[in-house]
């Protein structure tokens, strides 16, 4: 789904502010794959896949549906730093949770958000290298909520192996074992979902 360009942001943001339950929908819904490809990171980092990023993600949602009003940002960038504070407290409530602990640890909150911010630059950085750039329709969007979406349109071991080698910065050795197959084909599947990515998002060298 293609996100808004800054007036129609403009718009949307002025209607959720105004208690529009279907503007506030459709905004939140431009940012569920970059949340989602956060959140996945996170959960298998944190919480060896005992919830799903889906469901942690459509928590956040509801969290930023009710307290909307405490959102006082104009841009894309100031919105999606607001949505990154709202996915570290689902976050760090679930590892509370698994961790069998209630009580609040603001260092916990704290790592996750750093965590999250650094996986949102590293979006851009890690697949941008080597001087590309994005087409001109893709420009005018933030960059991170843009490959976001092109990851989770890629076929699952794609993504996976794309966010375990560039998020979460894993040798080959390792994302072969994580992956449960062989070195050799997760080289090649690595090459395989990297040109399929920069194929999607129309990069141009």
């Amino acid at each position: 789904m293609d996100a808004p360009d800054p007036v129609a942001l403009e718009s949307l943001l002025t209607l959720a502010r105004a208690n529009d339950g279907e503007a506030r929908g459709r905004l939140m819904e431009q940012y569920r794959g970059y949340l989602t490809v956060l959140a996945r990171m996170q959960i298998g980092r944190r919480l060896q896949g005992k919830t799903d990023a889906a469901d942690v993600v459509q928590g956040a949602f509801l969290e930023a549906h009710r307290h909307f009003d405490r959102f006082c940002g104009k841009t894309e960038a100031e919105l999606l730093g607001w949505l990154r504070g709202i996915l570290v407290g689902q976050i760090a409530h679930l590892v509370r949770r698994y961790l069998g602990t209630k009580r609040r640890d603001v260092r916990l909150e704290q790592e996750i958000a750093d965590d999250l911010e650094r996986s949102s630059h590293t979006l851009v950085h890690e697949m941008f290298a080597r001087g590309s750039s994005p087409s001109h329709h893709a420009a005018r969007r933030e960059h991170a909520v843009m490959l976001a979406d092109a990851l989770e349109q890629l076929p699952a071991d794609y993504r996976d192996v794309l966010v375990l080698r560039h998020l979460e910065g894993l040798a080959f050795p390792e994302i072969s074992r994580r992956m449960g197959r062989s070195l050799d084909s997760v080289e090649k599947l690595w090459v395989r979902a990297l040109d399929r990515l920069r194929s999607n998002l129309r990069l141009t060298p």
